[in-house]
């Protein structure tokens, strides 16, 4: 099915960014360079990038004087976080069952004592020797890191470097093999709190209805990551942003209909009231250069100079922000109908995605590198010049070069779920952690002072209401469920929110 071009109507949810843009020769924008993976070789980067040319020197230059360096009108390379490569996915049809053992397995190690914490101030470089690494062994051969039948010794060697990244890579850090800060943190959360967020994460699970077929979306909140799942091993895996501890990012399952390039973006009333109109009072040129038009009945444009920003009836009013690169909603929008009215999407404001901690968004899900995800979503789908030619990335870029938004219905529409997996297990039997960032594992342990805290050192747990117990739900498989601390949470909003409730 080939594009077509529609007007915008729906309600959209994103945070809203001020986009700084660099601004080539009579407005022409410049084109991003590619993207570099933090703790990559920037400068090999930087060496295959374009020279640009010296400046002739100028009347006002001395002769003898060296020509100032002309700015280079190329956007810098755009920076991402590392992410696992493992192809495993997070969700897969087996996940409940694996977790549920894999919970019982680490009740068992919690029953038997646990492990020991190291200091936490605790540093060791491969090759180093430290009184604590017969701890660390100890440790990584339980939790299944290290072979037990590894030589004992107290230097980090190359064996136990390896069981160190096999760990650092189960938790979602950087795969470094040193042990500093926060893999000292994972390291020292204890066996009852690890077991606790496979238990919730389990329960979480129960009445999910996920239509896992050959292709579908997985985007996993604690770890602000996107899996696109092919034939069961994660063909792609992207960095995203999610939504705030106070903005949460809602739990969904739905299906991708279509990718709207150059989006535009009708702002929610909540950000007319707290944002726009604040803004407006202070500063009445910022419409205008944000291109952000007022819409009154009919679709007419408004007058910002005609609306009383005193007051706040210009929430009564449509704003609808123009396509572009400084759109909020950036070049490409995932449409994945849901009553949560979240979505997927790009954003002008792409620093965050370098960060290990991407919870910032106002409940939508960034996604670094979007275009290709839209390029794997769009495989199969009709491109812009009918039957026989496809959407790849110059028929992408090349249709986002006209400014004009186009819709792309896809030829079948691909399953996407939105979960909170703390704590879960892959069929290989190994257990991957995450921090709770939203505190719902256990809101009193969230709450409570001390060492019993889920996090690895990342980010702080925020204490949330303690979720309503549902009596008639019991687990399917395994140990019970503690009720005050992992009932089940139905598949909605974190924490819950009314239904249709636009997020940001």
């Amino acid at each position: 099915m080939s594009a077509r071009r529609v007007p915008v109507s729906a309600r959209l949810c994103v945070g809203f960014s001020l986009a700084v843009l660099m601004l080539g020769p009579m407005g022409a924008r410049a084109e991003p360079a590619p993207p570099v993976v933090a703790g990559a070789d920037v400068t090999a980067a930087a060496r295959a990038a374009p020279e640009t040319p010296a400046p002739a020197p100028s009347a006002e230059v001395k002769p003898g004087e060296p020509a100032p360096a002309r700015k280079s009108r190329e956007l810098p390379p755009m920076v991402i976080a590392r992410v696992s490569a493992d192809p495993l996915p997070t969700l897969a049809a087996s996940t409940f069952l694996d977790t549920l053992r894999m919970a019982d397995r680490y009740q068992a190690m919690a029953d038997a004592g646990g492990w020991g914490t190291l200091p936490a101030d605790l540093v060791i470089k491969p090759g180093a020797r430290d009184a604590a690494v017969p701890a660390l062994r100890r440790h990584l051969a339980m939790v299944g890191d290290l072979a037990p039948d590894t030589p004992v010794s107290d230097a980090l060697d190359a064996p136990l470097v390896a069981a160190v990244m096999a760990f650092q890579a189960r938790h979602g850090l950087p795969e470094t093999g040193l042990v500093g800060r926060q893999t000292v943190a994972a390291l020292n959360v204890p066996a009852r709190v690890r077991q606790r967020q496979l238990s919730a994460s389990a329960a979480r699970q129960l009445g999910s209805t996920f239509a896992f077929g050959d292709r579908y979306v997985v985007v996993n909140i604690p770890a602000a990551t996107v899996e696109a799942v092919e034939r069961g091993v994660v063909a792609r895996r992207y960095v995203a942003v999610v939504g705030k501890p106070d903005k949460a990012t809602p739990r969904i399952e739905a299906r991708i209909s279509s990718v709207n390039l150059n989006p535009t973006w009708t702002v929610p009333v909540s950000i007319i009231k707290k944002e726009i109109i604040p803004r407006m009072r202070r500063d009445p040129g910022y419409l205008a250069r944000e291109r952000i038009r007022i819409l009154g009945p009919g679709g007419i444009e408004v007058d910002p100079t005609t609306v009383d920003w005193a007051g706040e009836k210009a929430a009564t009013y449509t704003l609808r922000q123009d396509s572009g690169l400084d759109n909020s909603l950036g070049q490409v929008r995932i449409d994945m109908p849901n009553r949560q009215a979240v979505y997927m999407h790009d954003t002008p404001s792409k620093s965050l995605f370098a960060r290990d901690v991407r919870f910032h968004s106002h409940g939508c899900v960034r996604v670094a590198q979007v275009k290709e995800l839209a390029g794997w979503l769009l495989e199969g789908t009709p491109g812009p010049h009918g039957a026989g030619s496809a959407w790849g990335p110059i028929e992408i870029e090349t249709s986002i070069a006209t400014n004009e938004r186009v819709d792309i219905k896809l030829t079948k529409q691909i399953p996407v779920t939105f979960v909170y997996l703390t704590g879960y297990a892959t069929p290989d039997g190994r257990a991957h952690f995450r921090d709770d960032i939203y505190g719902i594992d256990s809101p009193a342990a969230a709450a409570a002072p001390g060492p019993d805290v889920t996090t690895t050192g990342s980010v702080t747990p925020r204490a949330s209401p303690k979720p309503a117990v549902n009596p008639a739900v019991k687990p399917a498989l395994g140990r019970p469920f503690p009720a005050a601390e992992t009932a089940p949470i139905p598949p909605g909003p974190i924490p819950s929110r009314s239904a249709g409730t636009p997020n940001r």
